[in-house]
Parts: C-alpha cells; sequence; structure tokens
C-alpha cells in the first residue's frame, strides 16, 4: 500500500471513529479472480465503538466494471459501484452480508467490516457429518433468503435484474470450456463429429437451464465466498455478492455443494440430503412450490454446466491471466463431472462427452 492511499485511510478511520482512532498495521489479504484486492486494517482507538479492524476493499480503475468477462452486456456502463448496488439491495432482505463502514470509491476503495478468515470450507474440514451438514444448511438458509426473499423484492434500481442468466451466457460458458478447458487456448482441435454432437449437447442444456423458473441468484456462492463466526451465534456471512442475477433456482445450490474441493467434506449421500432440505425448505417459504424430481433435475444440469464452465475458467486463468494455484481444483471437478454424468443417463451427447474427457483427461476417466 503506498503512502498516499495509507494517509487517506488514515482520516478515513479517524473521521468515522474518532481523532484518536488510526491503523496499527495493514496486511494484504488474498483475493479472488477479479481485478480487486483486499488488505485488513488493524485498529486502535479509545472509543468504544472502534472495531479491531476492517477490511479495505481497493478497486482497479473506477471500480464500475464487472468482474466477468461475460456480463458486459449494458448498453452503458454502471454508473453505481454493483457492489454497493447490491449491498445496500440486500441487507435489509437480512442477508448477512459485511457492513460498510465507509464508502470511498472516489477514492479507489471501500472500507469494509472484517468478517474474520474462517471460510465455511475450512471451517468444515475437522468437522464430523452431522456438523457439516448443520453449517450447510445454516448457508442453504442464506441462499433461500437471497434466491425467495430477492426475487420478491425486485426492483428496477437492483442493477442484478438489468441481466439474466440466459441462452446466451450458459452457451459462453460452455465454448469458454471447449476453448480453455478442452483446447487450452490453441485452434479447434475436437474431431468434426464429436464438436458437432457436444454443440448440440450444449445448445440443449442452455435452453433446458435458460427456461427453467427464474430466481435471484448470487452466481459465485461456493464455500469460499462464505465466512463463519461462531462467536456470533455461528453465523454464515456472504461475500463477494456484486455478480448477483437470476438464474436457475439450483444454480447457487450446485456451485455451495460441490465447487473445487466441497465434495471431499459433503459425501454423496449428504449432498443429496441437502438438496432435499433446500426442496423441503423452498416449498416451506416461496411462493410457488416445486416438485423434488424437477428440482434434482435441474440441480444436475446445473452441476454439469457449473463444472465444465470451472473447467475453462481455471485453464483460462492459468495459461491466460498468469494466475497460478486454479489447476489443482481440475481433478475434484472432474470427479464431479462423472459423478454427474450417470444421474442423467436419458440425456442424449452424454456418451460423447464422456468420450472427449477421458481422451483429454486419461488419468482421471
Amino acid at each position: 500500500m503506498n503512502a498516499e492511499l495509507r494517509s487517506v485511510l488514515e482520516k478515513t478511520v479517524a473521521d468515522k471513529w474518532g481523532d484518536d482512532a488510526s491503523i496499527t498495521q495493514v496486511a494484504d489479504l488474498a483475493g479472488d479472480a477479479s481485478s480487486r484486492s483486499y488488505a485488513r486494517l488493524s485498529l486502535s482507538g479509545t472509543e468504544p465503538n472502534v472495531p479491531r479492524s476492517a477490511v479495505v476493499m481497493l478497486l482497479a480503475g473506477s471500480g464500475l466494471a464487472l468482474s466477468s468477462d461475460e456480463l458486459a452486456v449494458f448498453d452503458a456502463p454502471p454508473t453505481e459501484l454493483p457492489y454497493l448496488n447490491l449491498h445496500y439491495f440486500l441487507e435489509p432482505l437480512g442477508v448477512r452480508v459485511p457492513e460498510v463502514y465507509v464508502d470511498g470509491v472516489q477514492d479507489g476503495f471501500l472500507l469494509l467490516e472484517d468478517v474474520g478468515d474462517l471460510a465455511l470450507r475450512d471451517a468444515v474440514s475437522d468437522c464430523s457429518l452431522t456438523e457439516v451438514g448443520a453449517w450447510y444448511r445454516r448457508a442453504i438458509d442464506q441462499l433461500l433468503l437471497i434466491q425467495i426473499a430477492g426475487t420478491r423484492a425486485r426492483n428496477d434500481a437492483c442493477i442484478a435484474f438489468k441481466q439474466r442468466f440466459d441462452k446466451r451466457l450458459f452457451l459462453w460458458e460452455f465454448d469458454h470450456f471447449v476453448e480453455w478447458g478442452l483446447n487450452r487456448g490453441e485452434a479447434d482441435s475436437l474431431p468434426s463429429d464429436q464438436a458437432k454432437v457436444l454443440h448440440i449437447l450444449f445448445d440443449d442444456i442452455s435452453a433446458r437451464l435458460a427456461d427453467a423458473p427464474s430466481v435471484l441468484n448470487h452466481r459465485d456462492y461456493h464455500s469460499w465466498n462464505l465466512f463463519v463466526q461462531p462467536e456470533a451465534g455461528n453465523a454464515v456471512r456472504v461475500i463477494d455478492f456484486q455478480d448477483a442475477l437470476p438464474a436457475p433456482a439450483a444454480y447457487d445450490l450446485a456451485t455451495l455443494l460441490n465447487d473445487r474441493d466441497t465434495p471431499a467434506v459433503v459425501t454423496p449421500d449428504l449432498e443429496a440430503a441437502l438438496v432435499r432440505y433446500y426442496h423441503d425448505t423452498w416449498n416451506l417459504q416461496a411462493d410457488t412450490p416445486r416438485a423434488y424430481a424437477d428440482v434434482w433435475n435441474e440441480y444436475n444440469l446445473c452441476l454439469l454446466q457449473k463444472a465444465c464452465k470451472v473447467v475453462g475458467r481455471f485453464y483460462y486463468l492459468e495459461l491466460e491471466k498468469g494466475k497460478p494455484g486454479y489447476l489443482r481444483y481440475i481433478p475434484p471437478t472432474l470427479a464431479t463431472v462423472r459423478r454427474v454424468l450417470v444421474r442423467l443417463p436419458d440425456t442424449p451427447g452424454l456418451e460423447t462427452l464422456a468420450e472427449v474427457l477421458a481422451t483429454r483427461f486419461p488419468e482421471h476417466f
């Protein structure tokens, strides 16, 4: 952190919590795959309301651009930071998002509540299966709040509702998978007959998901975007919600229960029980009940689509963006694909997808 920004933050902290409030330490935090970066500020001061720490989100450029390339579909650039727009929409609904202490967008930062370092996936690493299930049910409760209360509260001011996860976007992600997950950014090397079958398969799945009931989704609702606070009544806190948009109801659930190496702690039996919990709770809270078979089928279609997207995205980040470390998540993601292929036996083209993956990833198929 440069001296100029440090000075601005020192003044911000004093203005917020009193003249003697100050920053005692700055520590960089691991960021995500976007252009944002983060730092933890250790704070001191005599006023009782001074928190022990806060997190500063450092914005690249104006900070107004969405973090996902494929979501840049607006007629004009947003005039409000998507993170703030979604924060002010979700917080009144009771979604446990970090408090915004100071809006410093004009100076390139937000000062946020520090929700700690304990991501959900890390929190359950040594838990019993019963405890894992309890934590993930709490995460599902927050998800349903976003999906049900958020969809009911839909309004034109919320940027999330100016776009949706449509067929175009699903196909964009499948194309990204083919370009980077299968071809590693090189010229198309699939045999023409296989390429044709995959195109038909991905077009069909994209159309089916685009036609599914659509509700507000976080869009990146995985176990590293959820932080737990045992000292605060086992609260589950939600971060990185700026790319929220309407999507099939099961989309975020598929992400939550399967992203990266989550299946190491969420076993297939627990996964099925949590999908059942999601369905039963949905039917208690939502205006329109759904059949379990429909939810289960939609869940697995979302899971297959998401897993393909992840394989493509992680190769893209590693090979094109030069962000190392993501390829270690390819094997568990491919294991998820293997598991899902047998759950969708009546979907033409899956045999070809399995053959292609076995050729590209022989050590995993």
